[in-house]
């Protein structure tokens, strides 16, 4: 549990007005709101998150939205590490997948509060991880609508799996729309209204979405914010940052001071 949880990032936001692109992360996405509104898209509908209420997208769910005031904790669990409470709950393999995007549950809410505020804190770690264990294990045992036995996130979308598998080694290479829609053995015209329909994403932003996604993770883990954007193919710094914060709504710098 302890390494995995090295390996996750959080975020604590006293107060936050912006307008968050369409994305997705390799990852869950859980959070709660202290105060203030955020306007979230995701499931292809609008939903209000509200104080006292909980948050929640799966890895590889579109989302995004608009903040106004917005005092917010959030964090990314791993797949791996919401498998491995799954298992431990019911003894079998199963990757946890949730329909409620936004959840009501003030016992979940103050389970989640605890978490984030030992963590915040500096608490040690066996607090951390008895909170996180006890908040993630009532989230799976009440509201898993199911669970998946492979944890390819895109192993439903064919189109988007193959662009995937393509692109995930070989960020910084600039990829031709020839390029994509022949490895999916599709026209360009079809390719592309495709990977639109499965995904609601342009293949070019996509692919801009892992890069950022994979910088992230770097500069998480200690490497330099200029080497992480050219490690992923980004030559313009200030693209890198202006594109970073649509989705994370905050510059790389804030992941250095944590």
């Amino acid at each position: 549990m302890t390494k995995i949880l090295d390996n996750i990032s959080f975020e604590n936001i006293k107060t936050l007005d912006k307008n968050f692109s369409k994305h997705f992360h390799n990852t869950y996405t859980l959070g709660i709101t202290y105060h203030g509104i955020f306007k979230s898209y995701s499931l292809n509908k609008d939903f209000y998150f509200y104080e006292n209420s909980i948050r929640i997208n799966n890895p590889g769910d579109i989302h995004g939205g608009l903040s106004k005031s917005w005092s917010h904790a959030n964090f990314y669990p791993t797949i791996e590490l919401l498998s491995s409470i799954y298992k431990d709950i019911y003894k079998k393999d199963g990757t946890p997948y949730f329909l409620d995007h936004i959840i009501e549950d003030k016992f979940l809410f103050l389970k989640l509060h605890e978490f984030f505020f030992s963590y915040f804190k500096g608490s040690e770690k066996l607090d951390i991880e008895t909170k996180l264990h006890e908040a993630l294990s009532y989230l799976i045992i009440n509201y898993t609508s199911y669970n998946k036995k492979i944890d390819d996130i895109f192993s439903d979308k064919k189109v988007v799996n193959s662009t995937y598998e393509l692109i995930k080694d070989s960020l910084d290479t600039n990829f031709s729309l020839e390029e994509l829609a022949s490895n999916s053995s599709l026209s360009k015209y079809h390719f592309l209204r495709m990977f639109k329909k499965e995904f609601g994403l342009t293949p070019h932003n996509f692919i801009i979405n892992q890069r950022i996604n994979k910088a992230h993770d770097l500069i998480k883990n200690g490497m330099k914010i200029s080497q992480a954007s050219l490690e992923v193919g980004f030559n313009d710094q200030s693209h890198f940052t202006r594109n970073f914060k649509k989705i994370y709504g905050y510059t790389p710098s804030y992941l250095t001071k944590q």
